[in-house]
Formats: C-alpha cells, sequence, structure tokens
C-alpha cells in the first residue's frame, strides 16, 4: 500500500470525491514516476560525466620551407616549419582544463629540436569543440643533438628533398567532474617536402596522430 493515515486525512479534506482506491493508484504511479525519472537523471549523468573520451589530435596541414644542417661548431638546424595542429574535445558534456603548458616539440632522427608552447595553464577546451592552432616556427640555429648515425640521415633524406620529421605533443589535463589529472601525449610522424619560397606548393595529407596510452588515472 502507497498510503498512510496523514495522507488519507489530507486527501479526505481535499479531494472527498476521490475514491481510496484511486488515491492510492495515483500515489503509486507518482512514486513510479519519482523512481524511473531520477534513474533516468542518474543515466544520463553517468552517460556525460562516468566515462572519459580522450582527446584527438590530427596535423591537418603542414609546410617546410627551410631544412638544412649546420655541423661546425655543433649540429644546428636552420629550419622554418609550419603546420595546423587541431585539438578535438569529442565528449557532449565534459570540458577540459589544461593543468600544466601545453606544449609542441620538433624531432628529426628522435632528437628534439625545438618547441612551441601551444596553451598555458587553466586553458579550457569547452565540450564538443575544437582548438586549432597555427604554428609558424623558425630559427637560423636550433641545436640538435645528432650523432653520426643521425647526421647521416640527414644526408640520405636532404638527397631526395624528403624529411621524416615528428611533431611531439606533450602537457596534462583534467576532465570536468574528475578529480585526476591525466597526461596528454601524442605523437605526430611528418613526412615533410622540402618547398622553398617561390616553388610550388606541395600538397599534405592530413595526419592523425597516435595518443599515448593512457596512465593510471586516465
Amino acid at each position: 500500500m502507497c498510503g498512510g493515515g496523514c495522507y488519507d486525512a489530507c486527501c479526505d479534506a481535499c479531494c472527498p470525491c476521490v475514491s481510496y482506491d484511486a488515491r492510492e493508484t495515483i500515489l503509486c504511479c507518482a512514486v513510479c514516476l519519482a523512481v524511473l525519472a531520477g534513474a533516468a537523471l542518474l543515466a544520463v549523468l553517468l552517460a556525460a560525466y562516468g566515462f572519459v573520451r580522450h582527446l584527438s589530435v590530427t596535423v591537418d596541414d603542414a609546410s617546410l620551407t627551410r631544412f638544412s644542417l649546420a655541423t661546425s661548431p655543433a649540429t644546428a638546424f636552420a629550419y622554418n616549419l609550419s603546420l595546423t595542429l587541431v585539438v578535438r574535445n569529442p565528449n557532449w558534456a565534459m570540458s577540459v582544463r589544461t593543468t600544466a603548458p601545453l606544449e609542441a616539440g620538433y624531432s628529426f632522427d628522435g632528437q628534439r629540436f625545438d618547441r612551441v608552447r601551444l596553451a598555458d595553464e587553466g586553458d579550457t577546451l569547452p565540450a564538443g569543440k575544437t582548438r586549432v592552432y597555427h604554428l609558424a616556427s623558425g630559427a637560423d640555429g636550433a641545436y640538435v643533438a645528432l650523432g653520426n648515425a643521425g647526421v647521416a640521415e640527414f644526408a640520405r633524406e636532404n638527397a631526395t628533398g624528403t624529411f621524416q620529421v615528428e611533431v611531439a605533443l606533450a602537457g596534462e589535463v583534467r576532465y570536468q567532474a574528475h578529480l585526476a589529472k591525466r597526461r596528454l601525449e601524442a605523437t605526430c610522424p611528418l613526412t615533410l617536402q622540402l618547398a622553398p619560397p617561390g616553388t610550388p606548393a606541395v600538397v599534405f595529407q592530413k595526419v592523425k596522430c597516435k595518443l599515448a596510452k593512457p596512465d593510471k588515472n586516465g
């Protein structure tokens, strides 16, 4: 039975024309609807905030207009690299906030030669949104710790005019409604055809970056 003494007395005073059985049916239906509404709300909250879909990272465009290596007094690159890096938040309810600076590092033959900052700590990417970073980097003498093997690899690639450059994204984020901080690491291997100013543009094929496996908190 869904009713009680106080409930019956109140209904007798307010709705004397409604039978006791009808009152019981109405009350039980109201309780059932409240339970169903609570379960539906719990399911929505669980779907929205219970499961994290990790950010996706792509390089949509890139161009290399200068890439030369000096070996004395130390190995260093003179380079100009432009790229469009895209970070997407696929979660439909959760925003993502950086808890450490987000950076992109450039490497050749496994050796980093430069890095750029994309976002500071506290930057927020809303749910379902995409952030596009247009990066233009260059240096006349970016130090790179290439050994003999690395120098030889540069010579081989320089002979073809096509270079293998890796872009690595590194940072730390926190998803809305989650206390744990999560590492954000992605690697983007790029095959870049050298195209000095004044030469025809080279078509770039979009690259989907590979995310590192989530840490224990991720």
